[in-house]
């Protein structure tokens, strides 16, 4: 158990603010004004049934961990290893502050979803809520999940916008067949340009048609829509050969442009 104190535990929470998750780390509310309230546990409330009660013996990756809310879920679920990966800074720092308060042994790392390859390990169940929407290349994102990273259960929940109700489409369709593009179910990814809910990283809204779709075509199985927008998956063989792509990267005297400016 952390030696903080709630006091200690509070300016850290502020110092590191704001935060995205509204989680209570010994009495203190990370973001008491949240404008979706007690989330994300209010969501989790809708879809938790589905998520093993017991993952002893599991691993688990939570893609896009946030502060942490997620992870430390699955670690009071008994999970033996939970990893937790961020692009951000803060949001890691948000949810190493989180574990170390409920003394959990999560591990946190900086790693892009495109990256996973890195990671050189599969995972009993993979959570991927709330990132495909901000992602320039979403399914290539799921292809890396199935190719490197997943290997039996994802839990997947994206933003949606448009229908609700999934439209199955036939196997194929003749040149001159048109009129189901025009469905309002039919799958539709909705790309922003500029900025949605004053987030210019909010790139794609999917209807749930698309959802679906996009995960059968990235090799994995619905189970389960236990809440409009999060689908229980599990990986299977991919539905064609189409896989993820490896685009090169340009050289600049000799060295990697893009590894030297992420550095």
């Amino acid at each position: 158990m952390s030696e903080m104190t709630a006091q200690q535990v509070h300016d850290r929470v502020a110092e590191l603010g704001p935060w995205f998750h509204n989680m209570e780390l010994r009495g203190v509310r990370t973001a008491p004004d949240h404008f979706l309230h007690d989330y994300p546990a209010n969501k989790f409330a809708r879809f938790a049934h589905v998520v093993p009660e017991d993952l002893s013996g599991r691993s688990v990756l939570d893609i896009g961990c946030n502060a942490g809310f997620y992870s430390l879920e699955m670690k009071r679920r008994g999970a033996d290893r939970v990893l937790g990966i961020d692009f951000d800074d803060r949001y890691l720092d948000q949810a190493r502050l989180a574990a170390e308060v409920e003394d959990a042994d999560i591990e946190f790392r900086k790693l892009s979803v495109y990256d996973l390859a890195k990671l050189g390990e599969r995972f009993d169940l993979v959570i991927f809520m709330g990132v495909l929407y901000h992602l320039r290349h979403p399914l290539l994102a799921l292809d890396l999940i199935h190719e490197h990273v997943a290997d039996d259960l994802l839990l997947f929940q994206s933003m949606q916008r448009g229908a609700d109700d999934i439209f199955e489409p036939e196997i194929d369709y003749a040149f001159s067949e048109t009129a189901h593009f025009d469905r309002p179910d039919y799958p539709k990814l909705h790309f922003i340009e500029h900025r949605y809910a004053g987030d210019w990283t909010n790139w794609w809204a999917p209807n749930a048609s698309a959802s679906k779709a996009m995960l059968r075509s990235a090799g994995f199985d619905l189970l389960q829509r236990p809440e409009e927008e999060v689908f229980l998956c599990r990986r299977v063989d991919r539905p064609t050969d189409a896989a993820a792509v490896y685009p090169a990267r340009p050289a600049v005297n000799g060295h990697d442009k893009y590894t030297e400016t992420r550095r």
